[in-house]
């Protein structure tokens, strides 16, 4: 892009057009670890306690052109190869990779991930220059502006962005610092939704609305378009401050989802009343448990309502170094339909690029991620029921605790090698099984 801005081809200040590419590789292991029971009573849903092998391959293209005045369409088609430990099982928010993706498989497979256009009404105030990226033509906006957004996208392209807008694929790898673990976003079972968002800026604040569409099956690919019947929606305000000269942020993010999902109470109450209506015998959509002695949400699942609030807030200590924290509680009355299975979530960390020791583009972190389940989730499980990742067949309660420490090294100007350390305690919640040690590695390019 600068060759063409120097030859006068592309005025990359004001774009019409714009190019932009990634491709990363992230690979995990993980020893033994000690395991009182492992997928108890016909159970499905256990981390393997065997050493295991995990990757993921990712490679999207991002590209973005001028529609019209304040007008914006973007498209990014991606190629997604996996393989997770135990099927993506067993694991709360601590999933050690936040790229995996529920549905995937070793063989490349291409989807758009995004396909959306963005029209901004300015309102005056003073300029905000936006640079060429991903995502984002280079321009200048007014402070105080009216966006719309309507699409297919990810939710966490407007609400809730990463911490010091750092690209998660050069920060830490556990999936609870790509969100709030207990953010049960509505969305498919890559992440993406379809639906629209507004946000009005003004000037240091923000506020944001948007609606967007849940999977027609927990945990599933396919999405419902019934906008008016089952749907996501989150509303986040945001402030932007300076602390002594540094600049800061601070966001409250509210969702209700209106989806079709079980409730676990009702799951008990529906086992007990009649154990025929147990994890083997449900008609309908079910995780395919093999435990007949147990209750399942398929036998309940109807119209339900599930809400939470988070608030975060990051800031910047020095040049580069930063840090951070969320944390969210949900009402943890509903079955996962999209994130993971936390109820309540808090984490903190810190994340640092590398100018106090002469390595500007090099970038470290660590962080530390609380989760817990509700009374009626922890009493479901212990009866031996599953969720769409977890369910041992029995549970010895507990906060699922996870540490993620990575430094990533800059080899060339748009080339990165990372290395990260994961250690799980008491995973999916349970303190019978655990700690799990996890190592990993990752590539990153840009282009």
């Amino acid at each position: 892009m600068k060759v063409l801005a120097a030859r006068g081809l592309h005025d990359i200040e004001n774009e019409s057009w714009n190019a932009y590419g990634q491709f990363t590789y992230i690979s995990s292991w993980k020893p033994r670890f000690p395991a009182l029971y492992t997928n108890a009573n016909g159970s499905i849903n256990s981390l393997i306690p065997d050493p295991e092998r995990s990757f993921t391959g990712t490679a999207t293209l991002y590209l973005g052109v001028r529609l019209w005045r304040g007008g914006e369409a973007y498209l990014a088609p991606e190629v997604l190869s996996e393989h997770p430990l135990s099927e993506l099982k067993g694991l709360g928010g601590a999933i050690q990779n936040f790229e995996l993706q529920k549905g995937g498989g070793e063989t490349p497979e291409l989807y758009h991930s995004r396909a959306f256009v963005r029209q901004t009404f300015g309102f005056g105030g003073h300029r905000v220059v936006k640079e060429s990226g991903q995502l984002q033509l280079g321009t200048v906006y007014d402070s105080r502006r009216l966006v719309f957004i309507a699409g297919n996208f990810s939710i966490l392209d407007f609400f809730d962005k990463n911490a010091f807008d750092i690209d998660p694929r050069q920060g830490l790898f556990s999936l609870p610092f790509l969100t709030y673990a207990a953010y049960d976003f509505a969305s498919d079972a890559r992440g993406y939704s379809y639906g629209g968002v507004a946000e009005l800026y003004w000037d240091d604040w923000a506020v944001r609305l948007g609606r967007i569409t849940p999977p027609k099956n927990p945990n599933q690919l396919p999405v419902g378009f019934r906008l008016g019947r089952y749907y996501g929606d989150q509303m986040e305000l945001e402030h932007k401050h300076r602390i002594d000269g540094q600049d800061g942020t601070v966001r409250v993010l509210a969702f209700r989802n209106r989806e079709n999902t079980g409730r676990f109470v009702d799951a008990v109450a529906a086992f007990e009343a009649d154990p025929r209506k147990n994890a083997t015998t449900c008609p309908g959509f079910n995780y395919g448990s093999g435990n007949a002695n147990a209750p399942d949400l398929c036998w309940v699942r109807k119209p339900n309502v599930k809400m939470g609030i988070g608030l975060f807030g990051e800031q910047y200590i020095a040049r580069g170094i930063g840090v951070f924290s969320r944390a969210m509680i949900s009402d943890g009355q509903t079955e996962v339909d999209a994130y993971t299975s936390t109820d309540r979530s808090a984490s903190f960390g810190a994340l640092a690029k590398g100018f106090l020791w002469s390595r500007a583009r090099d970038v470290t972190g660590v962080g530390v991620n609380l989760g817990w389940i509700s009374a009626a989730h922890a009493e479901y499980l212990r009866l031996g029921g599953v969720d769409g990742f977890i369910g041992d067949g029995s549970i010895k309660p507990a906060m699922e605790s996870s540490l993620d420490v990575f430094y990533s090294v800059n080899l060339r100007r748009s080339l990165w090698l990372s290395g990260d350390y994961q250690r799980v305690i008491n995973p999916a919640f349970n303190a019978d099984r655990g700690p799990v040690n996890i190592f990993s590695m990752r590539i990153h390019g840009e282009f």
